[in-house]
């Protein structure tokens, strides 16, 4: 029995020192060649490319492209993709009423206006201005849009779908707007311009116009 005993503590023992061995770190000698590392720091890379780009003059070039571009894209926005001059005069309505799909609650938590609930904003706020959607790459529109200014008396927000808003703004002294990825036309339905859209009750009515 003292035997096993001894025999067993002489196991452990020898585990624990080949556990011990395992953990002293020792120098087995050099396997084969070394080298330094030889990769450049990346940010180092970058910076010296854009020394090099910046002596041969590319930099300042591709500044001056850039900013040129920067400069179209306010002067001349893309225009609105889908819209046709409208050749036969055409009359609809649009309702802008909307349900909620959930609560709308207050910081305490407190219901406000519950989901389902059916609301039309023009029975909050009246649309001011009459809205005028056109073209002014086309010459003729803008004779019409300046017509039909003059018959609403100037109560009338000029929305451009293409052409220099810039351009018109300077030429007309007024404000001008700009539909930036037709998001007003694509939501009235409105596929001919000019359009020009007005309130009537709790409905918005747009009228798509001829030119000469």
């Amino acid at each position: 029995m003292r035997w096993r005993t001894v025999s067993v503590r002489a196991v452990a023992i020898g585990w624990a020192l080949v556990a011990c061995g395992l953990g002293q770190a020792e120098n087995l000698g050099r396997i084969g060649p070394t080298y330094p590392i030889a990769e450049q720091n990346l940010l180092d890379h970058i910076m010296t490319r854009l020394r090099e780009k910046e002596r041969s003059g590319e930099l300042a070039k591709f500044e001056q492209l850039a900013r040129a571009r920067a400069s179209e894209s306010v002067l001349n926005p893309k225009p609105v993709p889908g819209l046709r001059l409208s050749e036969v005069p055409r009359t609809y309505y649009f309702d802008p009423s909307f349900t909620l799909d959930r609560n709308v609650v207050d910081e305490t938590g407190a219901v406000l206006f519950p989901a389902g609930l059916r609301k039309n904003p023009l029975d909050v706020v009246s649309l001011s201005k009459h809205l005028l959607f056109f073209d002014a790459r086309d010459a003729r529109q803008i004779a019409k849009a300046r017509e039909l200014i003059a018959r609403y008396q100037g109560r009338v927000k000029p929305i451009l779908v293409g052409g220099s808003y810039i351009d018109l703004m300077k030429a007309w002294n007024t404000p001008v707007y700009y539909d930036q990825e037709g998001t007003l036309v694509r939501k009235l339905g409105i596929t001919g311009v000019p359009a020009i859209v007005s309130q009537e009750g709790s409905r918005l009515r747009i009228d798509e116009v001829t030119v000469r």
